[in-house]
């Protein structure tokens, strides 16, 4: 169980933005700000940074901006847009009117341009990006640098005017800042501060054709909004002299840049380009596909708001750079479906089941608890009929040890009713089960006389007449690998993914409670699983996403691999 937030030790940002109080550094203001670019739908990684950023300013009695990055046209749009903005609602955090675009401060950002210039600051260049990278030097060697450095002032003001009025092509020229080509940073020897880039901006339309980049935008952008503390993941650590020096050279408001580590998940990529190479090459269906990392995905999938917030805090807020597995995730989103799930049955893979001793036209209304961790959840009824599905899986003819199951000759007891006995099992002329024969134990039903006997195995089961038929999607890992980014020489991420990822299943059989189910609503299927009612259910075609199953059977197989490595190896 996670401490309760009053009594949670602070993390090292935290602790930073109470000093700060303390010292009255800010006038007592925190004020941070959430920054993506929309070029692609928010993962859970972003979920970190967002709890952060908007947990951070809630806990202090501060602000949250949401402010987007949009500073590279070419590959944002609007649909990202609006997606971040659902995202952030459903995880539960509000900017109120604090929505702003770097795109609101581009006029500003090119007259601080023009300043730096002035300021001998800055430089047109064009040298080509590969001869800039050229000349960049390596982390032994110093830059070159670029034969354009030296300019006149005036004739640097001259060309990046005529930069903005879109007299050169695309990609011909940059402005760069003039900083140091021998520093031990790289980030510092002349980074580019504006490229040319003649593509429509999805707010701007085509009113710039010279774009600024995100490290000459970052920091001044802090500045309009007087940020208190930008908080950023690790990354940027090397970034920061930069930012720095873009303010002081400037003289305007410095905020404070702060960086934590990034989340790593295990089985998961959380690389933006290269989740967007999986939708583009349709290796899953969208960015909202079940088995996509982002916020959409795992909503799709069925995960709580709660459950990511959870995570989240779970995992908490470190300096060091670490991976978590993603049995954690699983955790969190098992323990909070495991408090507010209603519970149903269903069938996944059914075998019919025929009560020979019940009466044929009978039907009885028996009472089920929708959730034993929730008193106030009530109970529902369940009609139990002559006719049944059980699961395929719990029945054998040949058990193995230990199978407390139904098997020939062997008993076991109907959730929420009889004890039943296998009496003959039906087959094909191929040797396929068709049907499982079997007699009840009238007097074994809750309130009768034998309701206290006792047997090994409790099996759920849906009655035939009276189920639903529905498309069950069964989703696991993406990748097989651990670490799917870890590849070997010739080696693709994409060599690793997981072939049974999806498995679909168009035969489940669902007890009648779920005949109103809504897109959204989350079930626990008893013995099964959490699944959710996908988007694209409809009322006479239900469909389910498996969300997680009950335990984490990853967690067993390793375990039972590792077990396997050690015995296999010689005494």
């Amino acid at each position: 169980m996670n401490a309760p937030e009053s009594e949670r030790s602070l993390n090292f940002v935290e602790q930073i933005v109470q000093g700060d109080q303390e010292t009255n550094k800010w006038e007592g203001r925190v004020h941070t700000r959430f920054p993506p670019e929309p070029n692609g739908y928010l993962h859970i990684g972003h979920a970190k940074s967002i709890c952060l950023n908007f947990g951070v300013a809630e806990k202090f009695g501060g602000s949250c901006n949401l402010r987007f990055d949009d500073t590279n046209p070419a590959k944002e749009e609007v649909e990202y847009v609006e997606s971040i903005k659902e995202d952030i609602r459903w995880l539960g955090f509000d900017w109120q009117d604090r929505e702003y675009f770097a795109s609101d401060y581009f006029e500003q950002l090119y007259q601080w341009a023009c300043q730096l210039i002035a300021a001998d600051l800055a430089y047109v260049c064009e040298l080509t990006p590969d001869e800039m990278r050229a000349h960049r030097g390596t982390l032994t060697e110093p830059g070159i640098a670029s034969p354009y450095r030296d300019r006149p002032t005036a004739e640097n003001q001259d060309l990046f005017a005529r930069m903005r009025t879109g007299e050169f092509p695309t990609g011909s020229r940059t402005l760069r800042a003039k900083i140091d080509m021998a520093s031990p940073n790289l980030n510092l020897r002349d980074p580019v501060m504006y490229r040319i880039l003649h593509t429509e901006h999805h707010r701007t339309g085509t009113q710039w054709c010279i774009y600024p980049t995100y490290d000459f935008t970052h920091g001044q952008s802090d500045s309009i909004e007087k940020i208190t503390h930008s908080i950023c993941t690790l990354e940027f650590e090397n970034h920061r002299p930069l930012y720095d020096w873009y303010c002081q050279s400037l003289q305007i408001y410095h905020p404070q840049q702060i960086e934590f580590a990034r989340l790593n998940l295990t089985y998961t990529v959380l690389s933006k380009r290269r989740l967007l190479e999986l939708v583009a090459q349709n290796h899953v269906s969208g960015w909202d596909d079940p088995r996509m990392p982002t916020l959409s995905g795992l909503r799709r999938r069925g995960f709580t708001a709660n459950s990511i917030r959870q995570f989240c805090d779970t995992i908490g807020i470190a300096k060091a750079t670490s991976t978590i597995d993603v049995g954690v995730l699983e955790n969190c989103v098992r323990e909070d479906l495991n408090k507010t799930a209603s519970r149903v049955m269903a069938v996944q893979r059914p075998v019919k089941l025929v009560l020979i001793d019940y009466p044929e036209d009978q039907v009885e209304m028996l009472q089920a608890v929708n959730n034993p961790e929730n008193p106030e959840a009530g109970s529902r009824e369940v009609p139990l009929s002559r006719e049944l599905y059980i699961e395929r899986d719990d029945f054998h003819e040949n058990p193995p040890g230990k199978f407390f199951r139904l098997k020939p000759g062997g008993e076991v007891r109907l959730r929420y009713a009889y004890i039943i006995r296998c009496e003959e099992v039906i087959k094909d002329d191929e040797g396929n089960i068709l049907e499982l024969h079997c007699t009840h134990d009238a007097d074994s039903r809750s309130g009768m006389p034998g309701a206290g006997r006792r047997v090994k195995g409790t099996l759920h089961w849906v009655s035939a007449n009276h189920c639903l038929q529905a498309e069950v999607r069964l989703y696991d890992r993406l990748f097989l690998k651990e670490d799917p980014s870890d590849v070997a020489d010739g080696e693709n991420y994409l060599d690793h993914l997981n072939p049974e990822s999806l498995q679909t299943l168009s035969d489940c059989r669902i007890e009648p409670s779920l005949t109103q189910a809504q897109p959204g609503d989350r079930f626990q299927f008893e013995r099964l699983g959490y699944y959710c009612v996908d988007r694209e259910s409809q009322p006479d075609h239900l469909v389910l996403n498996r969300t997680v199953s009950l335990r984490d059977s990853w967690a067993k197989l390793q375990k039972s691999q590792r077990q396997g490595k050690k015995k296999a190896k010689p005494g």
